[in-house]
């Protein structure tokens, strides 16, 4: 998608506000104050006591704070913003945006539904404004090598993630449905469709919640896809699961025609075939702070980038899928999550121009699919 360019970057850097003052939030400010490309121009939060206090802890109490992005924006003048809200407010505060002709680089998930996930895309495209999605791990140079190695299979037959971890984070994720799949599960479907290329055709999950779990719900799930061409991608994990715990990133396995490919999350992945090594592309950025060079040589460059909303919408209806599946013990059809979500999108939006956009779509895998941008130029 085209979007409106701004002249920014090290030499003019970009005026950035940050939506959000909790944890993530924090790491947020710390990365956007630290990179040369852009300026913290403030902090939004409704809690102005957290904002202030944020401000302090980075050294400048008088850095300007307010409750609504758009209106500190006109004040400051800032020029985009990064939206660090909870999952529920992501569709209203990037809508606001937008239409205020504030780019928005956004925490995943894209909004609280698919549906809402849509109704972003189409608003995009009606204000010309960029929204991309930080969906950080896609910038971790490893998983770039990775990318490669399977590039060296052959045919991928069947491509899986195990993800085992114990975090007490409290908060809305203990209280979620569905925690592990809606909150942490979509970094690896993310990075599954990365790898292969691929985009979702079908999921079967079972999601459950050990007797142990300091969880109300699901912190544990499996979960199969068979993706376009025909590989699978299977998940398995668990987010109460103390004990020999694996990378945020989990481990990784690729099985092709030629070998195999390991990854445990942390370190060099390892090639196991019987090929000619190759000199495989690294991604030249890391994780937010990667993804937020990328947000602003984009506004600077015009270029779609990796996680542009069109991108990344299937990230999140592979976990909308994973979770009807889920909830109804039968395979899911992609396809259908898709037209479910569309149809509320256009029956739930509220503002005439983006039901208009959203209505000339000719499919929503059309209208997603021509936005796919392919990864940054890498280094050696």
């Amino acid at each position: 998608m085209t979007h409106r360019t701004i002249p920014c970057g090290p030499d003019n850097p970009l005026r950035v506000l940050v939506v959000g003052a909790g944890s993530m939030g924090q790491q947020w400010l710390t990365t956007v104050t630290a990179a040369p490309e852009t300026e913290l121009a403030g902090i939004v939060d409704l809690d102005l006591d957290a904002a202030r206090r944020s401000a302090a802890d980075l050294g400048r109490p008088d850095l300007p704070v307010g409750s609504d992005a758009v209106a500190l924006a006109a004040d400051t003048g800032a020029q985009a913003i990064v939206n660090v809200t909870i999952p529920v407010a992501h569709h209203p505060v990037t809508t606001a945006a937008l239409f205020a002709g504030l780019p928005v680089l956004g925490e995943k998930p894209i909004a609280d539904t698919l549906a809402q996930a849509l109704s972003l895309a189409a608003a995009a495209e009606v204000s010309g404004e960029l929204f991309m999605v930080s969906q950080s791990r896609r910038w971790n140079p490893q998983l770039f090598a990775l990318r490669g190695m399977l590039g060296e299979l052959g045919a991928i037959g069947t491509l899986t993630t195990e993800f085992f971890k114990a975090p007490h984070m409290g908060g809305f994720r203990e209280e979620m449905a569905y925690p592990l799949l809606i909150d942490m599960a979509i970094h690896a479907f993310d990075s599954a469709r990365f790898l292969l290329g691929a985009d979702p055709v079908s999921a079967y999950c079972q999601a459950y919640n050990p007797p142990w779990s300091w969880y109300e719900g699901d912190a544990a799930a499996s979960a199969v896809f068979e993706m376009e061409g025909g590989a699978r991608y299977a998940y398995n994990g668990s987010w109460c699961s103390p004990g020999a715990e694996t990378s945020w990133n989990g481990t990784w396995r690729a099985s092709g025609e030629k070998g195999s490919a390991l990854w445990d999350g942390d370190t060099e992945p390892v090639l196991v075939a019987d090929v000619q090594p190759a000199e495989r592309a690294r991604s030249p950025y890391s994780d937010i702070g990667g993804a937020l060079r990328v947000f602003v040589e984009s506004l600077r460059t015009g270029t779609s980038p990796m996680g542009e909303v069109h991108e990344n919408t299937m990230s999140l209806a592979m976990v909308e899928a994973a979770v009807e599946s889920a909830r109804t013990g039968q395979l899911v059809l992609v396809d259908d999550v898709l037209d479910q979500a569309y149809a509320v999108a256009l029956r739930d939006e509220t503002r005439p121009d983006v039901r208009a956009a959203l209505a000339g779509w000719p499919s929503v895998r059309g209208a997603l699919a021509p936005h796919q941008a392919p990864p940054p130029a890498a280094s050696a």
